[in-house]
C-alpha cells in the first residue's frame, strides 16, 4: 500500500514537472552599450564660432532632444510641411499597417500557449433496405452528433514560449523600423527644404551677377564706340555674360528636382502640390545644438534598437530549435453525444495523451540549431556593425559642424574681398588703367565667391539637420 502510494506521488510530480516545463536556452541579455569618453578622438568643442560676425552654435552635451526638432530652424512654412507630410506619407503608412500586423503574429503565436477547444456538430440521415430491417418498405433514421474537443500542448521545455518570443522581438523590430521611417522622412523633408532655400540663393546669385556681366558689357560697348576699347575686349564681356547665364538651366533643374522630392516625401502628387519658395534666409541657424551622452546614443538610435530586436528574435530561434530535439506531450479530450430522432441517445468520451521524441532525423534537428547559432553570430555581427556605423556618423557629423563654422567665416570674408575688389576693377577700367580681362577675372572671382557662400550657409543648414537626425531626433517622444 505504501510503495503504491509513493508511486502515484513520484508520477504526480513528474506530471506537475511536465506542465511547468523550463525553457531551453539561452536567455537573452542586451548588449550592453558601448561608452567612449567622447564622439570623437580630439575634445568636442562646446562653441562653434565662425569668423566674420557670422551665427555661432553651442553644443551641449547631456541635453534632450525634442519630437518636434525640427522647429529649431524657426520656420513656419518647414513645420507646415513637416505637418503634412506626417500626415500623408504613404512610407509611414505602410510602416504602421507591418507593424499591425507584427502585433497581431504576436497575439495569433500567444494562443498555442492555451488549451485549443473546438465544437462540431452533424446530421444525417440513414436508411436501411427492407431485406435488412425485415420490413416492406425499409427503415429510415435521423442520426444527430453534437460534440467538443479539448487540446494542449504542454510546453515542457519551453518550445512554444520561445517561438512566442521571437515573434514579440520581430515586432520590436517593426515599432523601431516605424522610428526610423518618421526619423527619415523629417530628416529629408528639412533637408530638402534647405536645398531648395539654397538652390534659391545660388540662381539669385547668379541673376545678379548676370545683371552685373550685362553692366560690364554695356560699359565695355562704350569703351569701343567712343575708340577707348578693341573689338576683342567686348567679344570677352559677350562670352563672361553668356557663360553666366548658360549656369541657370542647370541650377532650376536641380531646383525643380528638389521641389519634387518635397513634395512625394509630404505624400503629394508634385503636378498637384508643391512646397513653398523656401528661402536660406528665412531658416534660423539652431544656436543650441543637443548632444547626446555616447552612452545613450545605442538606446536611441532606431537603427541600432533594430538591430537589437532582429539579435533578440536570432537568440529566441535558438531556443525553438533546441526545443525540437526533445520530446513533446500533448494532451486532449473529445465527448461526443449522439442521438436519433427515433430512438434513444448516447455519449461518447475519451481522454489521451501523447508523448512523441525525436528518434531519428538524419541529423536535421541538430543541423537546425547549429543554423540557429550561426544565425545568432551573424546578427551579433550585424548589430556591432550599426553601433560602429551610428557613432561614425555623428563624429563625421560633429567634425563637419566645427568645418562649416570655419568654412561659412572664411566665405564670408571672401565675399567681402571680392566684392570690394570688383568694384575697383570697374572704376580701373572706366578710367581706362586697367583691361577688360581683370575686370572679367574680378568678375569671375565675386560670382564664386557669392554662389560658394550660399552654398556654405546651406551645408551648415544640413549638417545641423543632420546631427539632429544622427541622435535619433527624439522619436521616443513622437506619436507613431
Amino acid at each position: 500500500m505504501q510503495t503504491s502510494r509513493r508511486w502515484r506521488r513520484a508520477g504526480i510530480e513528474t506530471w506537475v514537472a511536465l506542465l511547468c516545463g523550463c525553457a531551453v536556452g539561452p536567455d537573452f541579455a542586451r548588449p550592453e552599450p558601448p561608452n567612449p569618453p567622447g564622439y570623437t578622438a580630439e575634445p568636442t568643442p562646446e562653441q562653434l564660432a565662425p569668423a566674420a560676425g557670422q551665427a555661432e552654435q553651442r553644443l551641449e552635451l547631456g541635453r534632450e532632444i525634442s519630437a518636434q526638432w525640427y522647429q529649431a530652424f524657426g520656420s513656419a512654412q518647414l513645420d507646415d510641411v513637416l505637418e503634412r507630410a506626417l500626415r500623408d506619407s504613404p512610407t509611414l503608412a505602410a510602416a504602421r499597417a507591418t507593424l499591425a500586423r507584427a502585433q497581431e503574429t504576436v497575439t495569433a503565436a500567444r494562443g498555442s500557449l492555451f488549451p485549443q477547444i473546438d465544437a462540431s456538430a452533424s446530421v444525417s440521415r440513414v436508411g436501411t433496405p427492407a431485406v435488412a430491417s425485415g420490413s416492406k418498405s425499409g427503415l429510415t433514421a435521423t442520426l444527430y452528433s453534437v460534440g467538443g474537443s479539448v487540446s494542449y500542448a504542454v510546453d515542457v521545455f519551453g518550445g512554444i514560449r520561445r517561438g512566442v518570443e521571437q515573434e514579440e522581438a520581430l515586432a520590436e523590430f517593426q515599432q523601431y523600423e516605424l522610428a526610423a521611417a518618421w526619423l527619415s522622412l523629417t530628416g529629408n523633408t528639412v533637408t530638402g527644404a534647405i536645398v531648395i532655400g539654397s538652390l534659391r540663393a545660388q540662381i539669385e546669385a547668379n541673376e545678379e551677377v548676370a545683371q552685373d556681366d550685362r553692366n560690364n558689357l554695356e560699359l565695355v560697348q562704350r569703351k569701343y564706340t567712343a575708340g577707348k576699347a578693341a573689338r576683342s575686349d567686348v567679344l570677352v564681356a559677350q562670352t563672361q555674360l553668356a557663360s553666366d547665364l548658360a549656369q541657370l538651366p542647370t541650377l532650376r533643374q536641380q531646383l525643380a528636382v528638389a521641389e519634387d522630392a518635397v513634395s512625394v516625401l509630404a505624400g503629394q502628387l508634385p503636378g498637384q502640390w508643391s512646397p513653398p519658395e523656401f528661402a536660406l534666409d528665412g531658416f534660423q541657424l539652431p544656436g543650441e545644438l543637443p548632444l547626446s551622452l555616447p552612452s545613450e546614443l545605442a538606446r536611441q538610435r532606431p537603427d541600432i534598437l533594430a538591430a537589437e530586436a532582429q539579435l533578440h528574435a536570432a537568440s529566441a530561434a535558438i531556443g525553438v530549435a533546441t526545443a525540437q530535439l526533445f520530446p513533446s506531450l500533448t494532451l486532449s479530450a473529445d465527448l461526443t453525444r449522439d442521438a436519433v430522432i427515433s430512438g434513444g441517445a448516447g455519449a461518447a468520451w475519451a481522454v489521451a495523451a501523447q508523448l512523441a521524441a525525436p528518434v531519428f532525423h538524419g541529423g536535421t534537428l541538430r543541423a537546425e540549431r547549429r543554423a540557429a547559432i550561426d544565425a545568432y553570430e551573424a546578427a551579433l555581427a550585424s548589430y556591432q556593425e550599426t553601433v560602429l556605423t551610428g557613432f561614425e556618423q555623428v563624429a563625421d557629423t560633429l567634425r563637419a559642424l566645427a568645418n562649416d563654422a570655419e568654412l561659412v567665416g572664411a566665405q564670408a570674408q571672401l565675399l567681402e574681398t571680392a566684392r570690394e575688389s570688383l568694384a575697383l576693377q570697374r572704376i580701373s577700367y572706366d578710367a581706362g588703367k586697367s583691361d577688360v580681362l581683370l575686370l572679367i577675372a574680378a568678375e569671375r572671382a565675386y560670382q564664386q565667391a557669392r554662389l560658394d557662400f550660399a552654398r556654405a550657409q546651406g551645408q551648415r543648414l544640413q549638417d545641423s539637420t543632420e546631427l539632429f537626425v544622427a541622435l535619433g531626433g527624439g522619436w521616443w517622444r513622437a506619436n507613431l
